[in-house]
C-alpha cells in the first residue's frame, strides 16, 4: 500500500497486538507481518535476516504476501537480524529470535520519519486514541533523533509542522502547542492530550509536563492535530501528542550511552529490552545534568521507564507501564526585555545591588521576616529559587480479542505529580495524585471500523502557598494560601468510520464528559499590627459538554489524499479560577464557563514526482469563552472571565525532496512550516491603577505569545551502501518570526534564526563488532545567537498619575517575562549495543 511519507523511520515492533494467525509447524521460524504506521498490510517488503554475530550463516529471504504477511525457516533456532525494505519505507532492523511454534507473530509497523501531517486511512490501532483516522497527524521517529543529544522533547517536535514549543518553567520544562493552542500558558503542557504508550499522562485538571521525559527511551512521538475532545475528552482543544516506548523486541539486548557536551551537559542512560513469541519488556534508565548558561539553572534529573507486555492467552494480553522521574533543578527569574538586553545570561548576578540592578540583574522582593513589614531585593542565587518535582505513575491495561476483528481493552494508570516550587516570591508545594479508569472495546471490519467506551477519572488536589525568606535555600516564612478539593471527569466518547467504496471514507465521532470541581482556598494575611487572619473561600462547579467530530478522506489516486475535517475541544476552569467573583470579591465564581473552541481544516497529502512529496493543511478554530484574568477594578481583585470570542486561523505545510535520486541518492531536503494568525474578535480588557480604571476594546488585536511563523529545514545526507554505509549528517536552520507580547500590541518578543550541525556514524549490522557502537557529533546555535528562548504575556497598565495607558517603554522594564536561548554549544555522544 502507498505511504506518503518516505524518509528513514524506526521499526515499532508491537508483539503484543492480535494479528491473524496462519497455520504453524514444529521447526524454528520467524513469523511476521508488515504494516504500515495505520496498520494496513504492506505487499512486496523484502525481508532479510543473518544470525547475530559472528554472522557466519547463510542469509535468509522472504517477501511479505497480499496480507503483508512473512515466513522465515531458519534450520535451527537462534537469534537473527532483520532488515525490512519497501520503496517509500526507510529501511529497517531489528534483533528476533527464531522459535518453535510462536505463539504470536512479530507485527513490524514500518514508522516512516518525515514528520509530515498525513491523512492516515484504514487505522487498525489495539489503542484507538494513538492513530485516530480521520485527522491530521504527524510521526517522528527515532531516527531522526537517535544521533543527536535530544536534550528535551521540543528539539524532537520541532520537526512537525504545526507544532512549535519554547522554554517552560526552568531549563528542563518545555512548553508545547500545537497550532498555537497553548501559548498563553508559561509552563508544562495543556490543551493537549499526552499519552505514552497509550496512557494518559496528562492528568485530571490538564495538566502535563515534558521534563518528565527523556526522548532517548522512545522509537516514536506521533502529533494529532485540532481540536479532539470529541475523542480525548477534557482539555484536547489542541489534539493530542503519543509517545512510543522502543519495545523489547526493538532493543533485543542491552544498551548503554552517554552524551556530553557545553555548560557542563551530561546524560549516562541504559535500556535493556528482550522480546519473545508471547511477551515485550524494556526498560529504560537515565541521569541528566547540566549547569547551563544562564546563572542559576543548574539541573539534575532521573527518569526511569518500564514498558512489559504478556501474551496470557491466545486472546488475552497484560500491558504494565512504569515511569518515575525526580527533577531538581536551581531556576533562575525571568526578566524584562531591557534587563535581557543588557544581561540575557545574569552574569555576576550572585548578590543584589543598584550597580547589579543596573547591569540587568533580575531580583524578587520579599519581606524580611517572611510575613510583613520590611521587604528586601535579592537575585535567585541569593534567595536559591528552584524546583525539586517528582511524578510516578504506573498504569496496566487488559486486552481481550472477542473474535480476529473485535478488541476489549480496559486499563488503569495511576498518577502523582509532588511538587516543591520556590519559583520566586512564593513557593508553591503539594501532591496531586490521580488516577484515571477507562474501558473501550474496537471493532475492525472490511467496511466498518467503530469505536466506543467509557471512563472515570479523580484528582485529589493538595496545594500549600509560602512566603519565600531570604538568606538562600528558598527557605520558608508565612503560608499564605492553602487549596484543597478534587476534580472528578467521567463520560463516553464514540466512533464510526465507514469505508463505501476503496476512495472514500466518512468518519463520525461523539464525546461526552461531567465534570465535578470542589475546592475550598483558605486566604492568611499578617497584619504589621494586630492578629494575623484567615479567609475561607469555596468553589464548587461542575460541568456537562458534548463534542461532536465528523471528516471525510478521498483518495483518487495512490499519489493524491485529500481530507476535510470538523471537530470540537473543550477545556473547563482550573480550581484556582474560581475563588474571586466577576465584582472582585472572594467568593464563588459562578459564572465562569467551559472554554471551547470548534474547528474546520481541509488538507491534502500528494505526491508530486517519483522525488517530492509534499502535505498542506488550512485550519480555520472559533474560540469562546476563554479563560482570561483581568482587573475588577479600583481597590479590587483580579478575577478570571471568559473572554467571548477568538480566531485561530493558519496553515501547516511540510515538503520532502529526494534531488539527485540515482547520482546522490543519500541526500534529501526536508521542510517544516507553519503561519498561525490568532485575534481577538470580541474582547473588552479592564485596566486599573490608582484610582483610575478604564476599558479597552481588544478586537481585531493579535493573541499575545503565538509565534506568526515558524519554519524547520534540513538538509541531510546518509550513505546508503558500502563500506561507509551509515555516516551521515545534516544542517538545520530553525526561523521563528518575532511575536506580541501584550493585549494590546504594544511589544514584541523579537524573532530569530539558528543554525545547528550534526554529524553522525551508525554502522549497519554485517560491520561486525563495529555494528555494536554508534557516535555523533552535534553543534547548536552555530553563530552564537543571542534570542529569546521564552517571553511570557505582559500586562498592560495605566499612568496611576493621568489614568492613560502606558506605551511600550514601561512594558520594556516589565519584568517577569525573558528567558535567554543557549550560546553556541558543542555536543558528542556514544551508544553500545550489546
Amino acid at each position: 500500500m502507498f505511504r506518503f511519507r518516505t524518509l528513514p523511520g524506526a521499526l515499532l515492533v508491537a508483539a503484543f497486538f492480535a494479528v491473524p494467525m496462519w497455520a504453524q509447524n514444529s521447526t524454528s521460524a520467524i513469523r511476521g507481518q508488515v504494516v504500515d504506521p495505520d496498520g494496513s498490510a504492506i505487499v512486496g517488503a523484502t525481508i532479510d535476516a543473518v544470525a547475530r554475530p559472528p554472522f557466519t550463516s547463510p542469509q535468509l529471504h522472504a517477501t511479505s504476501d497480499a496480507a503483508g504477511r512473512f515466513l522465515l525457516e531458519p534450520a535451527a533456532a537462534s537469534s537473527y537480524v532483520v532488515s525490512i525494505s519497501h520503496s517509500g519505507f526507510a529501511t529497517t532492523q531489528q534483533t528476533i529470535n527464531a522459535e518453535s511454534n510462536n505463539a504470536l507473530p512479530v507485527l513490524v509497523r514500518l514508522n516512516v520519519s518525515s514528520a509530515q501531517s498525513v491523512v492516515t486511512v484504514n487505522g487498525r490501532s489495539a489503542v484507538v486514541t494513538e492513530a485516530p483516522i480521520g485527522q491530521m497527524q504527524a510521526t517522528v521517529s527515532r531516527e531522526d533523533f537517535k544521533s543527536t543529544p535530544a536534550s528535551n522533547i521540543g528539539d524532537v517536535l520541532a520537526l512537525v509542522p504545526g507544532v512549535t514549543f519554547v522554554q517552560g518553567n526552568g531549563p528542563r520544562d518545555v512548553r508545547i502547542s500545537i497550532r498555537g493552542s497553548s501559548d498563553r500558558q508559561s509552563y508544562g503542557l495543556r490543551n493537549a492530550q499526552i499519552f505514552e504508550d497509550g496512557f494518559p499522562v496528562t492528568q485530571p485538571d490538564g495538566q502535563g509536563r515534558a521534563d518528565l521525559t527523556d526522548p532517548h527511551a522512545y522509537s516514536s512521538v506521533d502529533v494529532v492535530e485540532g481540536p479532539s475532545s470529541a475523542l480525548y475528552g477534557n482539555y484536547a482543544t489542541g489534539g493530542a501528542i503519543n509517545f512510543h516506548t522502543r519495545t523489547g523486541s526493538e532493543i533485543q539486548g542491552l544498551e548503554v550511552g552517554a552524551d556530553f557536551g557545553s555548560f557542563g551537559y551530561f546524560n549516562d542512560y541504559v535500556t535493556y529490552g528482550k522480546g519473545g513469541s508471547n511477551y515485550q519488556v524494556s526498560g529504560f534508565l537515565s541521569n541528566v545534568r547540566a549547569t547551563q548558561a544562564t546563572s542559576n539553572s543548574q539541573y539534575n534529573t532521573i527518569t526511569a521507564n518500564l514498558l512489559a507486555t504478556v501474551a496470557i492467552t491466545p486472546t488475552d494480553r497484560l500491558t504494565f507501564k512504569f515511569i518515575n522521574n525526580d527533577l531538581d533543578t536551581n531556576l533562575s527569574l525571568r526578566l524584562s526585555l531591557a534587563q535581557y538586553k543588557l544581561n540575557p545570561y545574569q552574569r555576576s548576578c550572585q548578590t543584589y545591588s543598584s550597580a547589579a540592578a543596573a547591569a540587568g540583574c533580575g531580583s524578587a522582593t520579599m519581606y524580611v521576616n517572611g510575613f510583613n513589614g520590611t521587604t528586601v531585593s535579592q537575585t535567585a542565587v541569593q534567595a536559591g529559587f528552584g524546583r525539586h518535582d517528582r511524578r510516578t505513575i504506573v498504569g496496566a491495561r487488559w486486552e481481550h480479542d472477542f473474535s480476529p476483528e473485535t478488541t476489549w481493552l480496559t486499563q488503569f494508570v495511576f498518577d502523582d505529580r509532588d511538587i516543591n516550587q520556590p519559583t520566586s516570591a512564593y513557593s508553591y508545594r503539594g501532591p496531586y495524585p490521580s488516577f484515571n479508569l477507562m474501558s473501550n472495546v474496537v471493532h475492525h471490519g472490511s467496511r466498518w471500523n467503530t469505536f466506543g467506551g467509557g471512563f472515570f477519572n479523580y484528582e485529589n488536589i493538595n496545594s500549600y502557598t509560602f512566603n519565600v525568606m531570604p538568606g538562600g535555600a528558598a527557605a520558608l516564612g508565612g503560608q499564605t494560601q492553602t487549596v484543597f478539593g478534587k476534580q472528578w471527569n467521567t463520560g463516553f466518547h464514540g466512533r464510526a468510520e465507514y469505508t463505501w467504496n476503496p476512495k472514500w471514507t466518512l468518519v463520525a465521532g461523539l464525546g461526552g464528559e461531567y465534570t465535578d470541581l470542589q475546592a475550598l482556598a483558605t486566604n492568611y494575611a499578617y497584619p504589621t499590627t494586630g492578629t494575623p487572619t484567615n479567609t475561607k473561600i469555596s468553589g464548587n462547579r461542575t460541568y456537562f459538554n458534548v463534542a461532536p467530530e465528523l471528516s471525510v478522506q478521498y483518495q483518487p489516486t495512490s499519489a493524491w489524499r485529500l481530507h476535510a475535517r470538523f471537530g470540537t475541544g473543550y477545556g473547563t476552569p482550573q480550581a484556582t479560577q474560581l475563588f474571586v467573583t466577576p465584582q472582585g470579591v472572594s467568593g464563588n465564581n459562578t459564572q465562569l464557563k467551559t472554554q471551547k473552541n470548534y474547528g474546520i481544516d481541509v488538507g491534502a497529502a500528494v505526491q508530486l514526482s517519483r522525488t517530492l512529496e509534499a502535505t498542506v493543511s488550512g485550519f480555520y478554530e472559533w474560540f469562546h469563552n476563554e479563560q482570561v484574568t483581568q482587573s475588577a477594578g479600583v481597590s479590587l481583585q483580579s478575577y478570571t472571565f471568559n473572554a467571548p470570542a477568538s480566531q485561530h486561523r493558519g496553515i501547516d505545510a511540510g515538503f520532502d525532496w529526494h534531488p539527485l535520486p540515482v547520482s546522490l541518492s543519500g541526500i534529501r531536503t526536508r521542510v517544516s512550516y507553519q503561519y498561525d494568525n490568532q485575534v481577538y474578535v470580541d474582547y473588552s480588557e479592564q485596566l486599573t491603577s490608582g484610582t483610575f480604571s478604564s476599558s479597552f476594546n481588544r478586537n481585531g488585536n493579535r493573541i499575545p505569545g503565538v509565534q506568526p511563523s515558524f519554519l524547520n529545514a534540513r538538509v541531510l545526507y546518509d550513505q546508503p551502501s558500502g563500506k561507509l554505509r551509515g555516516l551521515g549528517g545534516f544542517v538545520e536552520t530553525n526561523w521563528r518570526d518575532n511575536y506580541q507580547l501584550d493585549n494590546a500590541n504594544l511589544l514584541k518578543a523579537p524573532g530569530y534564526t539558528l543554525w545547528n550541525l550534526d554529524l553522525h556514524y551508525d554502522p549497519p549490522a554485517n560491520h561486525g563488532r563495529l555494528s555494536q557502537l554508534s557516535f555523533y557529533f552535534d553543534v547548536q546555535n552555530l553563530t552564537n545567537k543571542t534570542y529569546v528562548a521564552s517571553a511570557s504575556n505582559l500586562s498592560d497598565s495605566l499612568n496611576s498619575s493621568t489614568g492613560v495607558q502606558n506605551g511600550a517603554a514601561t512594558l520594556m522594564t516589565s519584568t517577569g517575562s525573558v528567558y535567554a536561548g543557549t550560546p553556541r554549544a558543542s555536543y558528542g555522544g556514544v551508544r553500545m549495543r550489546f
